[in-house]
């Protein structure tokens, strides 16, 4: 176990020494690698735009109502062979907060792509 432990520890120092004295990478050559690449003309924007954070958040907002109502769908098919009150109470209580959730973003305008 220490045998291998120890070759292990070797390689993962050994090769990347290996690969410094082999390849020697000219300063150029990273300059290039980090440029945008559109048919050999120059680009027309920056390569590193800045991220757009209203993008983010509605996309999380998507994923967040996605889930939830995937998670509705199996309730649903059970309340169906169940018709309970506790159940429908739950489902009701579940929608509601769903509602609110989608009020509250309305309100603040978190939908709003401009």
């Amino acid at each position: 176990m220490l045998l291998a432990l120890s070759l292990a520890s070797l390689i993962t120092f050994i090769l990347p020494l290996i690969y410094s004295l082999i390849f020697k990478t000219s300063s150029a050559s990273k300059i290039n690698k980090l440029t945008s690449f559109e048919c050999g003309f120059e680009p027309m924007t920056p390569p590193r735009r800045p991220f757009s954070v209203r993008f983010f958040l509605l996309v999380v907002l998507f994923l967040v109502f996605d889930v939830e109502s995937v998670l509705l769908f199996p309730y649903l098919s059970n309340n169906i062979l169940t018709l309970s009150f506790t159940y429908s109470l739950n489902l009701y209580i579940f929608c509601l907060i769903l509602l609110c959730g989608l009020l509250y973003e309305w309100y603040n305008s978190m939908l709003d792509w401009c």
